[in-house]
């Protein structure tokens, strides 16, 4: 295969690429470095810890959007990309050929600053037409049916939403195009989409602080954050019809059929039991190791940390900062992929 070379970028992601001493798993140790989402960043900020605590080759992450990472992987400026977005076809074309690599399972959850209210429920035509400024009430009356036994207030609803180039963003709106043809025709689906209405915020973090400081706003986030902070979130009707309630089980219900390269969609899954808007995150790698004078031993330690987060050791430890498991299909998929990862066109993995 030939090797290919990618301008580097300077600055202080640079910094990654400077080997250190010592041995790691039979090369020497390295400083690996990656960026993007900030879905999964209490999943990896755990995880790539403790990886520095048993192996001699460290990992720093910066959570700057899925937007941001695949930007950073293709200047050729970090070792791996996080993203919650797969890379479309043609995002591929102009870049060279990747590996995405699930890591764990998550969902975008609607959290609310409701006062009183302790329990809400939604649907996905309902959400579409909050956040295209067509139900501005929360007393609104489809919102009132959805939550008989509620007194909704008067007041109206605040909508937060992500600023950045976002994979969360781009998991809900994938899911509203699947749920409201109105939704897909006018906005469609992407990590930015021009909302009407709403404040913006950067990071899930930022729409996380939006709902606990805002009453009567809602904001989609992703589930971890909901859950770790304890902010209120809506249960959602699924495709079955079903009013579900996010959580590890409900989530990873939502799991179908995964193609050989693990690119796929699973919100508005047709299962019983399934969170509607769920999702896969990646570690998006390329498939040629030798880029912007990275050396052999980046590739093996970058192959290493892959093959690290899909262990059972690591995906046992998913459930313990708020996601779920990936299935056994994705791992021994993803483990074959891995496979194909080459070093000046020689195979990383014997």
């Amino acid at each position: 295969m030939k090797k290919f070379y990618l301008p580097l970028v300077a600055g202080a992601m640079a910094i990654a690429f400077a080997a250190c001493g010592g041995q790691s798993n039979g090369h020497n140790s390295v400083e690996l470095t990656g960026a993007g989402a900030t879905f999964p960043l209490p999943f990896y900020n755990m995880s790539f810890e403790n990886y520095g605590a048993t192996h001699d080759d460290k990992v720093s992450y910066g959570g700057i959007g899925s937007g941001g990472g695949v930007r950073n992987l293709k200047d050729g400026i970090v070792d791996f990309a996080g993203s919650d977005a797969f890379l479309t076809d043609e995002e591929m074309k102009e870049m060279q050929p990747v590996v995405h690599i699930p890591t764990c399972m998550g969902a975008v959850v609607l959290a609310y600053n409701l006062p009183d209210v302790v329990k809400l429920n939604l649907s996905g035509d309902v959400i579409a037409d909050i956040y295209a400024g067509k139900i501005t009430k929360w007393n609104d009356e489809r919102l009132q049916k959805l939550n008989p036994d509620v007194e909704l207030p008067a007041k109206d609803i605040i909508v937060a939403y992500r600023s950045d180039g976002s994979g969360t963003t781009f998991i809900f709106t994938d899911y509203l195009s699947k749920v409201s043809e109105d939704w897909k025709n006018t906005y469609g689906a992407g990590k930015t989409v021009d909302f009407k209405v709403g404040q913006a915020a950067k990071g899930n973090p930022g729409v996380a602080g939006i709902i606990a400081q805002t009453p009567y706003s809602l904001g989609y986030i992703g589930s971890e954050y909901a859950f770790a902070q304890n902010i209120p979130y809506a249960s959602v009707v699924n495709k079955r019809g079903e009013l579900i309630t996010p959580s590890t089980e409900t989530i990873s219900a939502a799991a179908g059929d995964i193609p050989q390269d693990t690119r796929c969609s699973i919100t508005d899954a047709d299962a019983a039991g399934a969170y509607p808007i769920s999702c896969f995150t990646w570690l998006v790698i390329y498939k040629e190791q030798h880029y912007s004078d990275r050396s052999k031993a980046q590739a093996d330690a970058t192959v290493e940390l892959m093959k690290y987060m899909l262990s059972d050791s690591v995906q046992q430890t998913t459930a313990t900062v708020h996601y779920a498991p990936l299935p056994k299909k994705a791992i021994e998929l993803s483990l074959q992929n891995l496979k194909t990862v080459t070093y000046d066109g020689q195979p990383i993995l014997k």
